[in-house]
C-alpha cells in the first residue's frame, strides 16, 4: 500500500476540518466523510509520476475537473489561469499532495528533487518546498524501515523543524494554520507519537486545525512506516472514491509498492 494512507487521512479528516475535535475519541466513519482537494491533488501527482506527465499541467487538469473540493483561494485563482506560474505560496498544499514521491523513488536525493518539482508549480516559497520535501522524505525513510528516532533526527537536521513537542502540550491551544511551517511539524509528531496506522490518524485529527490536511500528511508517513492498514478503514475510504482514483491507486501500488 502506498498513497492510500494519505487519502485515508484526508477522507477521515474531512468532516473535522471545520468542526475540530480535541480528542482521539471520535467517529472514524461518518455519512458526510468525503475526499477533498488533498486527495484530488495526491492522485494528480501519482498520475504524473506513473505516466510521466507534467506536474503543473496534470495538477491543473485535476483541479479543474474535480472543482469545489476545498481548494485555497490562491490555488483557485491559479486554476483559472492558462499561463501556469507559481505564486510564492508556503501553504500546506505542497505537503498534502506529495506522498507519491516518497514511495516512487529509490534514493533520497531523487525524492528531495522530485518533491521540489511537485511543489514549485504553485508553492515556490522556500517553506512550501521544505514542507513537501520533509513529508516525502519521512515517507521514504519509513518505507526504508528506519526507526522513528532516525526519521526524527534526519528531519530535524535536514529541515530544521522543531519536533521536540508533544501533541498533549499543543492540543489545547493549537488553531487552524494552513502554512507548511504551522502544520507539517505537527503532522510529523502525530506520526512519531502513534502506535499504529489508526492511532496516527486519530492523533493527527485530535489537535484540531486543518484536520484533513494534517491527517493526509500523517497518513502517508504512517502507511509507509507501519505497512498495514485495517481492512475496514480501507474499504470505507475506497467506497468514497471515483473509479478513476481507485485505478490509479492500484496501478501505483503495483508499480511502486516494494514492501
Amino acid at each position: 500500500m502506498t498513497i492510500i494512507g494519505s487519502v485515508i487521512g484526508d477522507v477521515i479528516g474531512s468532516v473535522y476540518e471545520w468542526n475540530n475535535v480535541k480528542t482521539t475519541e471520535f467517529a472514524l466513519f461518518t455519512a458526510k466523510s468525503d475526499f477533498t482537494d488533498d486527495t484530488v491533488l495526491t492522485i494528480a501527482v501519482a498520475d504524473s509520476i506513473l505516466n510521466k506527465k507534467d506536474f503543473a499541467k496534470t495538477i491543473w487538469e485535476y483541479g479543474r475537473k474535480y472543482c469545489g473540493r476545498g481548494y485555497g483561494s490562491n490555488f483557485r485563482k491559479w486554476l483559472q489561469e492558462d499561463n501556469l506560474k507559481p505564486y510564492g505560496s508556503f501553504g500546506n498544499g505542497s505537503a498534502m499532495r506529495v506522498s507519491a514521491v516518497g514511495f516512487a523513488f529509490k534514493n533520497i536525493e531523487t525524492v528531495m528533487e522530485v518533491a521540489k518539482q511537485t511543489a514549485v508549480v504553485t508553492h515556490n516559497h522556500p517553506e512550501g518546498i521544505k514542507g513537501a520535501q520533509a513529508t516525502a522524505t519521512a515517507i521514504f525513510l519509513g518505507r526504508q524501515g528506519k526507526s522513528k528516532q532516525e526519521i526524527k533526527d534526519f528531519l530535524t537536521q535536514t529541515f530544521n523543524y522543531n519536533l521536540d513537542f508533544t501533541l498533549d502540550k499543543i492540543r489545547p491551544t493549537y488553531k487552524f494554520d494552513e502554512t507548511c511551517q504551522g502544520s507539517v511539524p505537527q503532522a510529523i509528531v502525530a506520526f512519531l507519537e502513534s502506535s499504529d496506522f489508526e492511532s496516527a490518524i486519530r492523533l493527527a485529527i485530535s489537535i484540531g486545525g486543518d484536520s484533513d490536511t494534517i491527517a493526509c500528511i500523517t497518513g502517508g508517513i504512517a502507511s509507509a512506516y507501519y505497512k498495514q492498514i485495517p481492512t475496514e478503514i480501507l474499504d470505507f475510504v475506497m467506497g468514497k472514491l471515483p473509479n478513476e482514483y481507485i485505478e490509479i491507486i492500484n496501478k501505483f501500488d503495483k508499480q511502486y509498492d516494494r514492501i
